[in-house]
């Protein structure tokens, strides 16, 4: 068991954003929980982040409790110890406002915001008990600050807007605890969802006139891991995309 090094939980770490995250914290000597619904991807994962013995491996849905559970468990057993909860775990679609459907809806409220809400109480049971605190790091998307006409997809940003509000609202509560609660608030990066969109386009909605890559996003996700004075904060990594146009 190493416990010297510290110990992150990425939800959704199969692939795009929580792959990154997961790799940036174990190529930087952590150990890491990865955890994605398909059992198959997910250990494929593993292999290509390699270092089994830095990595755990929890399937499952994270809107499961137990998921939850299993995850939070494996992160103390294998390591000793959890550092930082980074819930990444999701799913974004289009669909137009008027062809959503109560189906939709729940499936992205169960998703998107029980599911970190869900992981987030397990993991701050454990982080309370271990009495050394601990950082939980959401993530978000900027989209819930500043909309665009073709993107449709009130259900899933109505979820995430959830996650949002979450971390502001446990940032607060959690303080006493030695618990900091931040959210990465990306704008578009360049991950498997984002394959077959016009880059172009993407890229010319920011005021830096690119789109954002995967380390972006665990660059911002470890400063907050790390940096002791910053709480309640939603850090927007979109190059610009809701400050201004070029």
């Amino acid at each position: 068991m190493n416990t010297t090094s510290k110990t992150a939980l990425v939800t959704g770490s199969s692939s795009g954003i929580g792959f990154g995250v997961a790799k940036g914290f174990l190529d930087n000597g952590w150990n890491v929980v990865i955890n994605g619904r398909d059992k198959g991807r997910l250990h494929s994962a593993a292999k290509r982040l390699g270092r089994e013995s830095a990595v755990a491996v929890v399937p499952g849905a994270t809107s499961d409790p137990q998921t939850g559970e299993a995850m939070v468990r494996a992160a103390i057993e294998r390591f000793g110890k959890l550092d930082v909860l980074v819930n990444n775990a999701g799913e974004f679609r289009f669909k137009p406002f008027l062809d959503v459907t109560s189906v939709d809806l729940d499936h992205y409220l169960s998703v998107n915001l029980k599911g970190t809400y869900l992981t987030t109480q397990v993991a701050v049971r454990a982080m309370i008990e271990s009495g050394r605190g601990g950082i939980i790091v959401n993530i978000g998307t900027v989209l819930v600050d500043h909309g665009v006409t073709w993107v449709t997809a009130s259900a899933p940003l109505v979820s995430k807007g959830g996650v949002h509000a979450l971390t502001i609202a446990l940032a607060a509560e959690l303080a006493p605890r030695g618990i900091r609660v931040n959210a990465v608030s990306p704008g578009f990066i360049r991950t498997p969802l984002s394959e077959g969109a016009d880059q172009a386009l993407l890229a010319g909605l920011a005021l830096q006139g690119s789109v954002g890559d995967v380390a972006d996003i665990y660059a911002a996700v470890r400063y907050l891991a790390e940096s002791n004075f910053v709480t309640g904060h939603v850090l927007n990594v979109d190059g610009g995309f809701v400050t201004g146009r070029r």
